[in-house]
């Protein structure tokens, strides 16, 4: 399948200002509704710094690509492709234009030197309006790339992948430590920001954060088992098995996204004519979805190791309510979901007026014109 077909190139340089303004404004709200999520289900309030931390890095990541796609249109001949963002199940910037990030990055200590300072381009700038009396494309194409470089150099940014994090939060005994993980992936499928928080129970000999030995592997098998695609029962067991002294407690899983915008995606069902409806108000035809998933433990058990030890395995508590499948087994694995729509006044009230089925246990978080945000069930 050509995945390809869901993308779409911003070719000119009002629509790339008019997409990166949006999701600006976006951003700015998802720190409001960060501090209204807090409960058992969606995000406890030790866990908001973490997710505040990545949404400023996401807000980071968009602000340099803003400055890297600037002049689109006007000096397309200068770069070497246009923003490209997945118009189908996300509204974000396609993965690679991540991977394209991560690998400027790499380079940015000679861009940054073969580029002249902000002053000089500022002054070449005045000189060639007085001289030519013309657009300096040129040197504001230079400075819009200086500005791109010196967002990639050593400010906090959404990667593509973003390797785990720890912090000592207590102890349960003298020989068991308590541990909050943290990571992140830019989803490659279905292109949004994916947060990971795992909480777990240390009983090695050497605490976590100075072990050596364990640390390393731990990032590895991480970063390497968390494709949206997986079910967290699948994470969790797989790194339980793995692990024979590292237990994990709770492991928390945020979508960040899709968006969604009458303007740049396509999208079906109710919120197509919600969004239409609402895009007579400039800035109101957007919507974001944020979805949290929980996987939680509920007993341990012994299993047998090697000719005569054990090892503590643990057994997960599942949704009860969830969907099966044909053989009876889980699909989602996981104890429970938040799903939660982000949205401006003006499609809610759309969306309360027309009362559409599926939404009923959606929470809404309504931002209303003063930036206040507003919660609904």
């Amino acid at each position: 399948m050509d995945l390809t077909l869901d993308h779409k190139k911003l070719e000119e340089a009002h629509e790339t200002r008019r997409y990166f303004a949006k999701f600006e404004k976006i951003i700015s709200h998802l720190q409001g509704v960060a501090e209204s999520v807090v409960s058992e289900n969606t995000a406890l309030a030790t866990e908001i710094p973490i997710l505040r931390e990545y949404l400023e890095a996401l807000a980071g990541t968009f602000t340099a690509l803003s400055y890297k796609y600037l002049l689109t249109g006007r000096v397309s001949d200068r770069l070497p492709a246009c923003l490209s963002i997945d118009r189908q199940e996300s509204g974000f910037p396609i993965y690679q234009e991540l991977l394209q990030m991560a690998s400027d990055a790499m380079q940015v200590e000679n861009h940054l030197r073969s580029l002249p300072t902000m002053r000089d381009l500022k002054l070449g700038m005045i000189n060639h309006i007085l001289r030519e009396q013309s657009a300096p494309l040129d040197l504001q194409f230079a400075a819009s790339q200086r500005e791109y470089y010196e967002e990639l150099s050593g400010k906090p940014l959404f990667w593509a992948r973003n390797d785990p994090r720890l912090a000592w939060t207590g102890n349960v005994d003298q020989s068991r430590r308590k541990y909050r993980l943290h990571w992140a992936m830019y989803d490659s499928q279905q292109n949004i920001p994916v947060i990971y928080i795992m909480d777990l129970e240390d009983s090695g000999k050497r605490p976590l954060a100075k072990d050596e030995r364990r640390w390393p592997r731990v990032q590895s098998h991480l970063t390497a088992q968390s494709a949206a695609a997986l079910k967290l029962v699948t994470i969790a067991q797989g790194f339980d098995r793995d692990f024979d002294d590292l237990h994990p407690k709770r492991l928390r899983r945020f979508f960040i996204g899709p968006m969604y915008s009458h303007t740049f995606t396509q999208q079906s069902g109710p919120l197509r004519q919600v969004l239409s409806e609402a895009s007579s108000q400039p800035g109101e035809d957007w919507a974001l979805a944020w979805t949290t998933e929980t996987l939680e433990s509920g007993s341990t058990k012994k299993e047998p190791s090697g000719f005569f030890g054990s090892v503590e395995m643990q057994v997960f508590k599942l949704d009860p309510f969830a969907v099966t499948g044909e053989n009876g087994e889980d699909i989602a694995g996981h104890t429970h979901q938040q799903r939660s729509l982000i949205l401006p006044q003006r499609p809610y009230q759309i969306l309360e007026e027309l009362n559409p089925p599926g939404f009923s246990k959606i929470r809404r978080y309504v931002v209303s014109p003063s930036g206040k945000i507003l919660s609904y069930k």
